[in-house]
């Protein structure tokens, strides 16, 4: 019968009758009986028949069909076979017939299923299959606060999101209201539904769950169904009539960035079948290697776990303006059988490790004492956690909303850290230190971005090299430097392949070295301006690094493109980044202007002294202060931190470069770039390369006129002795020969950064300095007894020198402190 329940049958299994007012167990364990009942039964032995389940393991000694499909279904009596689906899901040998047989009625249902599921799926479109997607009934849970039992719909009954998120016992689904009568909460609920809950019945399920309907369908509609956890014989999941798999995964290869409809183009969480290098992407088929550390059972079949999965990081993406609950997702799962209460089960544990992992409910959510994200179990710790930059905040951000105390020590007047945005332009913000997000595809920033509703804007690529004199350099010679200049850095690719080559020496020595072998070996000679062109190129990779190419490790400059970056489109943030920053500090207990000047870890819990001589007190201490302070001991540890550490900070360099912001009266360089968004100054010689290289347009809707620019390398050091109206004279003398044509108006107003100077930075961001190697940002980053956590970007191998890469380390270390 399909509500599961035992009916009388003449000689069928007497232990399992019971009367109809009490739970049943449909897996018929056998009950202990009297002597005097056992001989009887002795005695009827002869006459009776039945069959037990023959799958090894299984507990149903006396079985139930579920199926009721055909006339002479055995029900709970005797059957030639009966096919074991879960240890208390059956059905017999006729029901089976019924469906498999070409004369029976359900032939033509079968063979209907059947031809939809080979369509759409990888697996064996077997009876079993198509029991357990098509006739097994629905479970679903009592939505009452004080009830929460476990109820079996009749088989005929379809479960939604809407019928799971409103059902309470007794509902008729028919017309949605309860049945007139005593309270169905009251009614036990059926002894099956303990036993999911055991760990050895997840084991005897002969196939796994396979969701109907899924939030995931549209993300992963170039998969197989089945191998991510999907029905394939759902709608959602359904190919185009006559699609073969062939032509439509050929066909989505020339659509990698495969985006759903109403969705931030940004967000591309799975990746698309033979599409790999995008950062933050999981495989929707594959179970990466922390999920198998944490999820050890689903090493064998990841199905269950892949399916609630794809269908959490679907629904977060969906809307991630709010905090995913598990109560939010257990609606969306649909799938037949006692396995939906696994399912649900199960949903809440891995909810909760996505969650502390960071990979949903993160970014700027802000929740209340009655909405942590994590269960009471994880908010008996104390954090003190030392600077408010992207780092700090994300950290403290996430563990707060986790449930976990924390306080953040901030040496500053303010928070931000290397972000800091100055909003006395006229109508314009303009980033003193960070402003440019690089690469958007899965970036925490465009998700930021979302939450707060803000607008990116993507840069374009059309950069002008502008030359002293007027002239704009002819594309083709742009080009063509551009091809040498990566190929120069190619040939260093392939020096470092040489395993006998154990010398590391300084990027612009091996740059120079193989400049040099080429033009010999070649004959080519380039043009004064070529050379002018390149002194350019190189200037922006000494941008890139932070640095003079003379201190940058030639071996190891580049050390995370070996892994997957940020894709897709450049954009400035026009509001700055500190709207988010100060989004992650909202409601936090952040303490001004208290500079730590020791940590003292040798007791049981951890003391953190101040320069006022406060000493706080806690469990635990996430630093995430610049890796200039921790070169230069700004901060005392006890004990003091290992040689193997001190080594890997002493092995980066602490980068600098500095900005200047120019707000004119009018916008002079217009008509020349023609609505580009930068513009490029080539150098007149080598000794002048880095300063002032690239300016900025910074307002994209041509208002406002205000130009920003860097200055690099050398250039760094050469503008440390002048005051701040010497380097604007230096920028204004630059641009007038830029823009010679025309009159060039003096700046209304202007800024110049100091971050060399400045007591608690000193720097910019990170950067691998010769003999050393991106191992030295995993060693940084390493724990203390699990008392000191180190976060900021020079502890992100994958993403260093970015705001995004210092906010997923401080993601990061919230995951390791509340794991500990």
């Amino acid at each position: 019968m399909s509500t599961g329940r035992i009916r009388t049958k003449k000689k069928a299994c007497s232990s399992d009758q019971s009367p109809d007012n009490l739970p049943l167990r449909s897996s018929g364990r056998q009950v202990k009986k009297k002597p005097a009942e056992a001989a009887e039964d002795d005695d009827e032995a002869s006459e009776k028949k039945y069959r037990k389940c023959e799958k090894a393991g299984c507990t149903a000694t006396c079985p139930v069909c579920f199926a009721s499909a055909a006339e002479r279904c055995a029900k709970n009596g005797y059957t030639s076979r009966w096919y074991h689906l879960s240890c208390g899901e059956h059905f017999c040998n006729e029901c089976f017939d019924h469906y498999y047989r070409s004369h029976k009625d359900g032939y033509e249902k079968y063979t209907g299923w059947k031809r939809i599921w080979t369509s759409n799926g990888k697996s064996e479109p077997s009876p079993k299959a198509f029991m357990a997607d098509q006739q097994l009934p629905y479970w679903v849970q009592c939505t009452k606060p004080d009830c929460g039992k476990w109820r079996q719909l009749t088989k005929e009954i379809q479960l939604t999101p809407q019928i799971a998120k409103t059902y309470r016992c007794g509902m008729k689904l028919n017309n949605s209201t309860k049945s007139e009568g005593s309270d169905q909460c009251s009614m036990p609920e059926d002894l099956r539904v303990a036993e999911v809950s055991d760990h050895w019945w997840y084991s005897m399920l002969i196939l796994p769950p396979l969701l109907k309907d899924s939030v995931a369908a549209p993300f992963l509609a170039a998969y197989y169904p089945d191998c991510v956890g999907m029905s394939p014989s759902c709608t959602s999941t359904n190919r185009l009539p006559g699609e073969s798999n062939l032509v439509k995964l050929e066909h989505l290869k020339s659509v990698p960035n495969l985006t759903v409809a109403g969705m931030n183009k940004y967000f591309q969480p799975f990746y698309q079948p033979n599409e790999c290098g995008k950062a933050l992407c999981v495989r929707p088929d594959v179970m990466e290697l922390d999920e198998l550390y944490e999820f050890p059972e689903y090493s064998r079949d990841p199905t269950m776990y892949l399916a609630l999965r794809n269908l959490i990081l679907a629904l977060w993406y969906t809307n991630c303006k709010e905090a995913l609950t598990p109560q939010k997702c257990i609606h969306h799962i649909i799938v037949r059988g006692l396995v939906r209460i696994r399912c649900v089960q199960e949903m809440e544990r891995i909810l909760y490790f996505m969650t502390r992992k960071g990979l949903i409910n993160t970014g700027v959510l802000s929740v209340g004492p009655d909405q942590y994200l994590l269960p009471k179990e994880y908010h008996n710790k104390s954090v003190i956690i030392v600077g408010t930059g992207a780092a700090g905040l994300a950290a403290a951000r996430q563990l707060h909303n986790f449930g976990i105390k924390v306080i953040v020590l901030e040496a500053k007047d303010r928070i931000g850290g290397r972000v800091w945005d100055d909003k006395t332009f006229k109508g314009v913000t303009v980033g003193r230190g960070a402003q440019i997000v690089n690469g958007c595809v899965n970036n925490p920033m465009a998700l930021m971005c979302e939450q707060l509703g803000i607008k990116m804007h993507k840069l374009g690529e059309k950069c002008d090299l502008i030359q002293e004199g007027g002239r704009i350099t002819d594309p083709t010679i742009d080009k063509r430097m551009d091809f040498h200049f990566n190929a120069i850095l190619d040939v260093v690719s392939e020096w470092r392949k040489d395993k006998t080559q154990h010398q590391d020496i300084p990027l612009g020595e091996k740059i120079q070295e193989i400049y040099k072998a080429f033009v010999q070996e070649s004959g080519i000679q380039f043009s004064e301006l070529e050379e002018k062109v390149l002194q350019f190129h190189l200037s922006n990779l000494e941008y890139a690094c932070g640095s003079n190419l003379s201190q940058v490790s030639a071996r190891s400059w580049d050390h995370n493109e070996f892994f997957a970056q940020f894709a897709g489109d450049h954009t400035l943030l026009t509001v700055g980044y500190s709207t988010v920053i100060d989004k992650l500090a909202e409601g936090l207990d952040i303490r001004l202007n208290f500079p730590v000047q020791s940590i003292d870890y040798s007791g049981e819990e951890v003391q953190v002294t101040t320069a006022d001589g406060t000493v706080w007190t806690t469990q635990k201490v996430l630093v995430t202060v610049p890796l200039a302070l921790l070169q230069k001991n700004a901060i005392q540890f006890n004990p003091p931190l290992s040689e193997k550490k001190i080594k890997a900070i002493n092995s980066l360099g602490a980068g600098v470069i500095e900005k200047i912001a120019l707000q004119f009266p009018y916008r002079f360089w217009d008509s020349k770039i023609q609505g580009a968004d930068f513009f490029g100054h080539v150098p007149p010689n080598s000794s002048q390369r880095g300063l002032f290289s690239v300016f900025y347009d910074m307002d994209p809707e041509g208002k406002q006129s205000i130009l920003m620019s860097v200055v690099t390398g050398d250039a760094v050091t050469a503008i440390k002795t002048l005051d701040d109206k010497q380097v604007l004279q230096q920028c204004m003398t630059v641009l007038r020969e830029l823009f010679k044509e025309q009159e060039v108006p003096d700046p209304v107003k202007f800024f110049v950064t100091r971050w060399s100077t400045d007591p608690w930075l000193q720097m910019a961001y990170s950067f691998v300095k010769t003999g050393g190697s991106g191992e030295a940002y995993d060693i940084i980053a390493e724990d203390i007894q699990g008392k000191i956590f180190f976060a900021g970007e020079a502890t992100n191998r994958h993403f260093p020198q970015t705001v995004t890469g210092a906010y997923l380390s401080g993601v990061r270390e919230a995951s390791k402190i509340a794991a500990f």
